[in-house]
């Protein structure tokens, strides 16, 4: 039996990512847990979590969908190369493209909103 996975990173496992990396990150993370799955900030927060782990590249029969979103996105988070400022400005290029969506309805090019 393999562990639950899905299409794209769960908003329910932001809470299990908590304690991964320093106080500003447990901080972001106890902030978006609270606020409803709709929110801008959660969806934001996923949005980060689906590029982080490379959740378009993953299929059925992939090693990472074997193992389950919610080892994936721990190793994501541990395995960041840079700190937890260069991790929180990844947050808020992914809020700030998100809410420029909202606002125009076109997608910005990754990177550059």
């Amino acid at each position: 039996m393999h562990p639950k996975a899905e299409i794209l990173f769960p908003y329910t496992l932001i809470p299990r990512l908590h304690d991964l990396r320093g106080p500003q990150w447990s901080a972001l993370v106890d902030r978006v847990s609270a606020l409803p799955e709709t929110h801008p900030d959660n969806l934001a927060f996923c949005l980060l979590m689906i590029r982080m782990d490379g959740c378009l590249k993953c299929y059925s029969g992939s090693y990472k969908f074997m193992r389950g979103c919610e080892a994936c996105a721990i190793q994501s988070i541990m395995q960041f190369k840079g700190d937890e400022d260069e991790l929180l400005k990844a947050y808020e290029l992914a809020r700030s493209e998100l809410l420029a969506y909202q606002e125009s309805g076109r997608v910005p090019v990754e990177g550059n909103a």
